[in-house]
């Protein structure tokens, strides 16, 4: 009978998935800051476990794609942890016709009060007239951004590419540069404060003293302005 010999190890594969390994550790607080980010629109859909799960895939995907981590390395991983989340999410239909269909109730109704109203409705005042909970209000106002955040997100994580990895970038970060500039102060500030300073919606509300569901309204606004002038562009 032969010895039993040690399984030899090739070193720098070895050397490779131990430093992986280190980095994944590192930068782990960036899948729980996206899990936190987009917590809000997907709850109802979708459990924290497999937040997170899906947000270290794409995390590991970034830590293999850059290569060396530098000053700029969280905000491309952070874009690209959050951006595999909403892959998945397409991906499972997490927003099926039912919920399209509330949107749209919502939006009727947030209309209809404000034309009687001659202002913008409170939560309570959208509950109200649709006979639902305010938690219920801030759902449907979340699920109602939904499809514009998705069409963004396809830009933002283009921008954030490696500019190795993609020879259109620089017209891509001109196009948005020019883009922006042509949106209003306010909607400029709420896109800064959302996907530069990376706060969620309850942080935002505090920063501009609103409601969280305005301000998720007026993210849904500038996020609409913002993908029809770059469908334009």
């Amino acid at each position: 009978m032969e010895p039993y010999r040690a399984e030899s190890l090739d070193p720098v594969s070895h050397s490779s998935a131990s430093n992986e390994a280190l980095l994944m550790r590192r930068y782990a607080h960036l899948v729980k800051r996206a899990c936190s980010h987009l917590r809000s629109q997907v709850s109802a859909s979708f459990g924290m476990d497999d937040f997170e799960q899906v947000g270290l895939m794409g995390l590991l995907e970034a830590i293999r794609r850059y290569g060396t981590p530098d000053e700029a390395f969280e905000s491309f991983a952070f874009k690209r942890v959050r951006g595999a989340i909403l892959d998945e999410l397409r991906r499972q239909d997490w927003r099926p016709r039912q919920v399209r269909q509330a949107a749209h109730d919502f939006n009727h109704n947030h209309r209809k009060l404000y034309n009687r109203l001659g202002r913008e409705p409170s939560e309570q005042e959208v509950a109200d007239e649709m006979g639902i909970t305010i938690e219920q209000v801030r759902e449907l106002v979340y699920a109602n951004q939904a499809c514009e955040m998705q069409h963004l997100d396809d830009w933002l994580v283009k921008e954030l590419e490696p500019a190795g990895g993609n020879s259109d970038v620089f017209e891509i970060k001109r196009t948005l540069a020019k883009v922006l500039c042509k949106l209003n102060p306010r909607e400029q500030l709420l896109l800064t404060l959302y996907y530069q300073h990376e706060l969620n919606m309850k942080e935002i509300a505090q920063v501009l003293g609103l409601t969280e569901s305005r301000v998720c309204q007026l993210h849904k606004e500038c996020l609409s302005n913002l993908n029809s002038f770059l469908e334009r562009h």
